[in-house]
């Protein structure tokens, strides 16, 4: 597919930025090792991806984008550290190798993602990369906090930590993973549009409902992969959610049931971008590819 190509190309150049902005971005040497190894182990770098082809979607050059593609990454980053923690979903492998506490130790991975999730921040909001006005630039900050608090990604980590199969159902479920997956991606979205100084509530409203689609089919997709797939392939330990006794989609639905709920989000999705022309083909293709990936 074209979006491999594409997904490839982006994967590099955020890498490439990423890997200059985090010289020299710690006064301890061991913490600026912690940070460099965290975001530059791989990954699939889906949230930059987003937010370049959201730019490209609202008519803008993608490289207009490439701060808020960075944020997005590092924050996600930050998020995989602090989820992997003993006291969280105790995890010793991520991306294929040892996960932040393991290469090092839990206090220096619980600083590194308080350092990441700080500069991220710290980049959106003083960057001179980012060519939009004051005003836009606020905006997006506020975007992000709203992403990634207690209304966010935080809430949803949360209530996975709560759940279990006595107290959850269908719309629980969705709405868990709309806070602990899909504020993230969604945000992405948003931040990437509003790279270009792109300010039209009603498109930006279409492509966050894009997004939530997205988001939403990601972690079903995931939820499959979890009971499909292996170790090798995700970079991750493949049936974990199953030893947490974790409700998943194939868990609630059964599987069928769960590639038929991907289906239905990605068809939303798609349906959410019907206002947008050929500038949002790269949108229709990240969606394709959520729903068919095999890691």
């Amino acid at each position: 597919m074209q979006i491999e190509q594409t997904l490839t190309a982006r994967k590099s150049r955020v890498e490439d930025l990423l890997s200059e902005l985090l010289r020299s971005q710690a006064s301890s040497p061991i913490l600026q090792n912690a940070m460099t190894y965290a975001v530059m182990n791989g990954g699939k770098r889906l949230r930059p991806v987003l937010a370049y082809a959201s730019a490209q979607a609202v008519g803008a050059d993608f490289s207009l984008a490439d701060i808020a593609a960075c944020t997005v990454e590092i924050i996600h980053t930050y998020s995989l550290i602090h989820d992997d923690l003993p006291a969280m979903d105790d995890d010793s492998l991520r991306r294929g190798v040892a996960t932040c506490h393991i290469k090092f130790d839990e206090a220096t991975a619980i600083l590194a993602g308080d350092a990441l999730q700080s500069y991220a921040f710290e980049l959106l909001a003083s960057s001179d990369q980012l060519n939009v006005s004051n005003e836009i630039r606020l905006q997006m900050l506020v975007a992000l906090a709203k992403a990634i608090g207690a209304t966010g990604m935080v809430a949803g980590q949360s209530l996975d930590l709560q759940t279990s199969s006595k107290n959850i159902n269908d719309e629980s479920l969705a709405t868990l993973h709309s806070l602990k997956t899909g504020a993230l991606i969604t945000a992405s979205v948003q931040l990437g549009a509003m790279s270009a100084g792109f300010t039209d509530r009603t498109r930006l409203d279409q492509l966050s409902v894009y997004a939530r689609a997205i988001g939403h089919a990601f972690q079903v997709q995931d939820d499959i992969l979890d009971v499909e797939s292996d170790t090798k392939t995700l970079g991750k330990q493949q049936g974990k959610d199953q030893q947490l006794g974790k409700v998943t989609y194939p868990v609630l639905l059964g599987l069928d049931g769960a590639r038929q709920k991907a289906q239905s989000l990605y068809e939303e999705a798609i349906s959410a971008l019907n206002d947008f022309g050929e500038d949002a083909q790269a949108l229709r293709e990240i969606a394709l590819y959520i729903v068919q990936r095999k890691h």
